[in-house]
């Protein structure tokens, strides 16, 4: 005999709780804790395509291509020098011309990244295995790229919580104890998502600014700018010699803060107090706002609500609800609560019935597991979904009991709101058992109607799927008007193929999944997908499988993530098949091996042209809807992104204008997948 047994998770505990509409209000001078079971997947990087071993190649640049332009270069003719003879030189700027130098380099196309890369993925001369995978795969470039030519703004003292410009670093973010710049590059393993490392690596390809808060010493700014003056200098005659690179200059902006928000506050990250104005280019904050629209509250039985932390809720050890409370009864889904038994549903009844709205607690999906013994927990969980059934539905209680007066009930039926932070994580378990039992419905029938008729994103694991499976029969045998009997209990055989999770659907017409996902056509006909777009990796079909859905209705595009191979030049024949499958009203399955690098880079170029988006916002909107799985595109997918951007407001007709560049891009990717890393 089996029973359930609550495992407590230690590890990855609550987010900040995610609003349940576009409206509330969001924390965002903070970075949010990690979501409970959320993971990075591990990404097969896929044969090598190449065999040549050049290892110092360093592409010299076509006709045409030169460096990126600059109004910061040639500062000696447009900028005062601030700094005596022999000291390093050392120019100022305004908030003028620092905002006008940062929309032009914005409005400067990005470089062809077979300048960049391998290079930027992190070319440590003692990691040998970094070495010697790009030089098996393509001759690879060791020096720094002729025509890269950035901008890094550097506040002194490094507090970057407020009085912060837009992209600001720390100082020793960049540069060493010893004065000069940091070599970021990992000495060892292997990565194509170095993403913590770009700020620091481009810095020294790059113009310095350096600013302070408005009671800063200016002895202290005029010493850090001239350390990075040094650390210019040091920097060229190592690695640039011949000056072939260009000039690198280091500036101190004049302009006290407080007139930099007046004057020009696009270019403020945080102000004085912390917060961030006008647009937020917060990764963490369009995350959590693309959760909440993603997840908003909905109904999905009658008197049933599931969704998101309400954001008037407040801490989960606060237990009172306000007075105007439209719910009736709130339950947390989080991993360390226990089933509720009889006695506590009955003190809970009761305290609904005379004091108002209450609270209770059940635990996370993915912390159920089956163990041989005893099935008290089992029946607390049919016990639990009965007693909230009968609170939603207080006539079926006495339709149950054959009572034929039952219509004629006069007990209130109460209003029910399951939720979890982001509305999904943690509550999903709890919605789909209950949905089993409120609409008499198999698991795998009531995965199918919950995601398609009920519109609800919900994330199963495999715990999950188990213990459904095992409750399924005591379950259905409770409902109020049982609809299987043993004849019909047999699970889909697509259901016996997954794990428990089903695709994820990005936009109505469009979904990202595995290559398992894939190879389950069974349940993409369930879901209305009729398209699949496979990134790399071959769907293993049988003949009448491939008759059934027709070969016009599936593309294989030959695509490694290698970090090397390029994706941008499949852009339209993917987006092309995918848009083919929405004008015939319907869905495109897109995959690769896990869902996450090859096949997010085309959702998210599909977002992007879709809705007329840039990047950052594209990214945000595919990885909440993603659920559980984190996308991870490589660091030249990302790249290329950003100059599909660029090539979609040529197409418009409208100018180039990033809204944020390379480095902060990839810092904010890297600070959201920090808390999920392997330590």
């Amino acid at each position: 005999m089996a029973t359930v047994i609550v495992q407590q998770q230690h590890t990855l505990r609550h987010s900040t709780p995610p609003p349940s509409s576009m409206t509330s209000s969001l924390v965002t001078n903070s970075r949010s804790s990690p979501i409970p079971n959320k993971h990075i997947p591990v990404c097969p990087t896929g044969p090598a395509p190449f065999d040549l071993s050049d290892s110092d190649w360093s592409p010299s640049l076509p006709e045409g291509c030169s460096q990126v332009s600059s109004l910061l270069q040639s500062a000696h003719m447009r900028y005062k020098r601030i700094s005596e003879p022999p000291s390093p030189i050392v120019y100022s700027l305004d908030a003028d011309q620092l905002a006008e130098a940062m929309k032009h380099l914005s409005s400067q196309p990005l470089p062809d990244p077979s300048y960049m890369f391998p290079w930027l993925h992190g070319l440590h001369p003692d990691n040998h295995m970094q070495l010697n995978f790009f030089s098996s795969r393509r001759k690879i470039q060791r020096k720094p790229p002729k025509n890269w030519r950035g901008l890094t703004i550097v506040k002194l003292g490094g507090e970057l919580d407020t009085y912060r410009l837009k992209g600001a670093v720390a100082p020793e973010d960049v540069l060493s104890p010893q004065g000069c710049f940091l070599n970021p590059d990992p000495p060892q393993a292997f990565s194509v998502r170095n993403f913590q490392i770009q700020g620091a690596k481009l810095a020294a390809l790059s113009d310095i600014v350096v600013y302070g808060e408005p009671d800063c010493c200016k002895e202290e700014l005029l010493l850090l700018a001239q350390a990075f003056a040094v650390a210019q200098e040091q920097w060229r005659y190592k690695h640039d010699p011949a000056q072939d690179l260009g000039w690198y200059n280091t500036f101190i902006l004049t302009t006290p803060f407080p007139q930099i928000e007046q004057k020009h506050p696009e270019i403020v990250g945080n102000d004085f107090r912390g917060i961030r104005p006008g647009e937020m280019w917060d990764f963490s904050y369009w995350e959590r706002l693309e959760m909440s629209i993603m997840s908003e509250v909905s109904e999905i039985s009658k008197n049933v609500w599931l969704g998101p932390t309400p954001h008037w809720l407040g801490n989960t050890a606060d237990r009172t609800l306000p007075k105007d409370c439209e719910y009736d009864l709130i339950i947390d889904a989080y991993d360390m609560a226990q089933i509720p038994g009889p006695r506590s549903l009955a003190m809970i009844d009761k305290k609904i019935e005379e004091i108002g709205p209450q609270r209770m607690e059940f635990p996370s999906s993915g912390v159920l597991y089956l163990k041989s013994g005893n099935n008290r927990e089992t029946e607390d969980i049919i016990n639990t979904v009965r007693w909230i059934h009968y609170l939603a539905n207080p006539e079926a209680e006495l339709m149950d009991q054959g009572n034929d007066a039952a219509m004629k009930s006069t007990k209130k039926p109460r209003k029910v709101l399951i939720h979890c932070n982001d509305g999904y994580t943690e509550s999903s378990f709890l919605a789909v058992v209950y949905f089993m039992f409120a609409e008499n419905l198999r698991v795998d029938d009531a995965m199918i109607k919950l995601h398609c008729e009920k519109q609800r994103n919900f994330f199963l694991y495999q715990t999950d799927r188990m213990v459904l499976s095992h409750i399924q029969p005591r379950l259905l045998m409770e409902c109020p008007v049982p609809l299987y009997g043993p004849q019909t209990s047999q699970f889909s055989d697509w259901f016996k193929k997954t794990d428990g999770s089903l695709p994820s659907r990005i936009l109505n017409y469009l979904y990202l999944g595995n290559l398992n996902h894939a190879n389950n056509p069974e349940m993409l006909w369930k879901l209305g997908i009729r398209r699949v777009l496979s990134m790399g990796e071959c769907i293993t079909w049988n003949p009448e499988q491939r008759v059934r859905w027709g070969e016009d209705n599936l593309l294989h595009i030959s695509i490694q993530d290698n970090g090397i191979d390029e994706l941008c030049h499949e852009y339209n024949r993917c987006l092309d098949f995918i848009q083919q499958g929405k004008a015939e009203g319907t869905a495109t399955l897109v995959h690769c091996r896990v869902g996450v690098s090859r096949s997010a880079s085309i959702c998210i170029a599909k977002v992007m042209q879709e809705y007329d988006i840039s990047f950052p916002r594209a990214y945000c909107f595919v990885r909440a809807r993603r659920l559980n799985v984190i996308i991870q595109p490589n660091l030249r997918f990302v790249y290329e992104l950003l100059q599909w951007e660029e090539y979609l407001n040529k197409k418009k007709g409208n100018p180039i204008l990033r809204d944020l560049e390379w480095t902060y891009v990839c810092r904010e990717i890297a600070l959201l997948n920090k808390p999920y890393s392997r330590r």
